[in-house]
């Protein structure tokens, strides 16, 4: 018989604290990078609570990520003046599990109510895939928490509804994933079976070819094969596609994208990899029409996964682009 992962093996030593943040109603698993250790000695949950004189970042992963995914900007945002904490979503890694709340607008809950646990009253947001999700509908559903965005191959929602219907290739791109997450039981079984094999296939197929060929790759495909087997993670991330394709004919998404149909005033930068199969340009740049301050970064030779394929460009954009901000200064 296989065993399945428990929660906890995606508790990783090295030069960080594992956190266990209780917002909008569930323990969300966070991890904040942290070389030289606890404050005071403070333990987890007690420093997860305590105000921080460092300007916050909160890093959101994408479709059968976790924490982990932000291993190689957590540092470089360290190193530059910031607080950096990375989170398992709703239903990932060891964070809770729960039925339900796999929509934007809860998504948009856990977010603001993490920030505010550890301790801040606002914080810059990063996020891939569906954590961009959380991050577009954090800012524009409370407003007062986030002071701005990064994006990662995350277009604003209504542009890439919009570009999904009237652009075949974004479409067909989108059509089998968003499909295939549709259908009950099968797609959990298909997402778990053979040690997770068909998160790795997902990652090959979107992923630059540079990256392919490095010991990072293969690191983090093992992980994240491993990640997804936890139970009830396979059937979670499926839910927010579930919910994404589901809430189009429902009035709860009609409801969403018309409060979603509003110009942002923070900054937003957002980065998509010049072989992003996946995420098309048209919506990247589109999203313009939803921020004030927006600005588009293509990363050459990266896939859908730029932070991880090429954090060496990304990286230095995203801290100049954060030193960039008002408010406390950063580190030179």
């Amino acid at each position: 018989m296989v065993t399945s992962p428990d929660p906890s093996s995606v508790r990783f030593p090295g030069p960080w604290e594992h956190l266990d943040v209780r917002a909008n109603g569930i323990r969300l698993h966070a991890v904040e990078y942290r070389p030289e250790g606890p404050v005071d000695g403070a333990s987890n949950a007690a420093d997860a609570q305590a105000p921080h004189d460092r300007p916050l970042v909160v890093f959101l992963h994408g479709f059968g990520g976790f924490w982990w995914s932000w291993r190689h900007l957590m540092p470089v945002v360290h190193d530059a003046g910031h607080r950096a904490v990375a989170v398992d979503l709703r239903g990932y890694g060891d964070s809770d599990k729960p039925p339900r709340g796999y929509d934007g607008w809860t998504l948009a809950g856990d977010v603001s109510g993490l920030v505010r646990a550890l301790g801040h009253t606002s914080a810059a947001l990063v996020g891939h895939g569906e954590g961009g999700l959380g991050c577009w509908a954090t800012a524009t559903l409370h407003p007062r928490v986030v002071s701005a965005l990064t994006m990662i191959s995350s277009p604003h929602p209504i542009a890439l509804k919009r570009s999904a219907i009237r652009n075949k290739d974004q479409r067909s791109a989108m059509l089998g994933p968003i499909t295939f997450a549709q259908l009950p039981r099968v797609a959990e079984d298909r997402l778990t079976r053979d040690d997770g094999a068909e998160i790795a296939q997902l990652i090959e197929a979107r992923s630059g070819a540079t990256w392919r060929r490095t010991a990072d790759y293969i690191d983090a495909v093992d992980r994240y094969r491993s990640a997804i087997r936890i139970p009830g993670t396979a059937h979670s991330a499926l839910e927010y596609a579930r919910w994404a394709w589901r809430s189009q004919f429902r009035p709860d998404g009609s409801r969403f994208l018309n409060r979603m149909n509003q110009r942002l005033h923070i900054p937003v930068l957002a980065f998509r990899g010049e072989d992003d199969p996946y995420v098309l340009p048209q919506p990247v740049y589109s999203s313009h029409d939803w921020a004030n301050d927006y600005r588009v970064r293509a990363v050459d030779g990266a896939g859908h996964y730029a932070h991880e394929e090429a954090p060496r460009t990304v990286g230095p954009q995203l801290v100049d682009f954060l030193r960039a901000l008002p408010g406390p200064r950063l580190l030179p």
